[in-house]
């Protein structure tokens, strides 16, 4: 039976997330979120689109029954033009962690630090098993908030040796390359030359905005894993079609990729069916479906971002808040 929290709910900031949530931690986490998709230990998940004005709003929800079940929602804010326009993220939010048996707030804390750190946990776990295992060059697409912790979390679990840092804007790509060769002690690279960057790599993420394809097949050379991180409603898109014609495609959620990810748009576009997806991520965490199986296959992970990823998530932050008596408590009924 639930029991009463003490002394209210817990506030957490993007900087007690960040403290709180190393890698390690929040790869075991979403790790155990996708194992639990589909099972009785998971709850939903649930999605929900809301237009802004240049911008828009998403809301996911899902539950966990972890050492007690939780229900997370989250409510995103993403608007794109915010850094030039208004200098606020793009991304800003709340997650709202309760506890499923009696409704309780348990904790309030940053969204966006936790969807920055629960996505690249998701494309770490899957280039941990879709990627070649000697896999030494990445290159990233996309150079803004989500782009750093995606290389972050793939050096885990990959020997990176050598980056490609491609965007848009040219100082985007070089300010990244610049920090995170100082914080990774590897040589990073900015490039205005995006097939070049992808022939070069053995693993791409595309983690942009882009509402039209800005990677195609002959990007990418046999052996590669692609990852589409930035797809996350209906209007984005990041991979060509023909990314999914004749390879082996994996995506975080099946229902949700068929509703907002690349691969609805593959489909639309007539290059593969629904049946032709090789597996969930869960299905190849949990070994029920296969990893790589060749050097040459080429992987295409879609990736829309799984509710249950947040719950896992601020999950694993609450536990370690907890326990080391940090963040502020409100008692909200007062």
């Amino acid at each position: 039976m639930a029991t009463r929290s003490e002394n209210g709910t817990l506030i957490l900031t993007r900087s007690d997330v960040a403290r709180l949530l190393g890698i390690e931690a929040c790869l075991k986490a979403v790790d155990l979120a996708f194992r639990h998709h589909g099972t009785e230990a998971a709850i939903g998940p649930a999605v929900l689109e809301l237009p802004g004005i240049g911008g828009g709003f998403h809301v996911k929800a899902g539950g966990l029954r972890l050492d007690r079940t939780f229900v997370a929602t989250k409510i995103n804010a993403n608007f794109p033009g915010n850094p030039k326009e208004r200098g606020l993220p793009t991304i800003q939010g709340i997650v709202l962690l309760s506890d499923a048996e009696s409704g309780e707030p348990l904790a309030i804390m940053d969204s966006a630090e936790i969807t920055a750190l629960r996505t690249a946990a998701a494309t770490a776990l899957a280039a941990r098993h879709l990627a070649r295992a000697d896999a030494s060059v990445a290159t990233i697409i996309g150079c803004g908030r989500q782009s750093r912790d995606q290389l972050r979390f793939l050096c885990h679990v990959r020997p990176i040796r050598r980056v490609f840092a491609v965007d848009r804007e040219a100082a985007a790509a070089a300010a990244f390359a610049s920090a995170m060769a100082a914080e990774l002690g590897i040589p990073v690279e900015a490039t205005a030359d995006l097939s070049v960057a992808a022939r070069a790599a053995q693993i791409c993420v595309a983690c942009t905005p882009s509402k039209t394809p800005i990677l195609s097949r002959k990007d990418v050379t046999p052996g590669a894993f692609i990852a589409g991180v930035g797809a996350d409603s209906p209007h984005k898109r990041e991979l060509d079609g023909d990314l999914f014609a004749g390879t082996t495609v994996v995506v975080d959620l099946l229902a949700q990729c068929l509703a907002m990810g690349d691969l609805r748009h593959a489909i639309e576009e007539r290059r593969l069916n629904a049946a032709d997806v090789h597996a969930e991520l869960g299905d190849v965490l949990s070994g029920r479906k296969r990893g790589r199986s060749r050097d040459d296959e080429i992987v295409v992970f879609d990736s829309t971002g799984m509710a249950l990823q947040d719950v896992a998530a601020a999950a694993a932050v609450y536990g370690a808040a907890s326990a080391a008596g940090e963040g502020q408590r409100v008692a909200f009924e007062r």
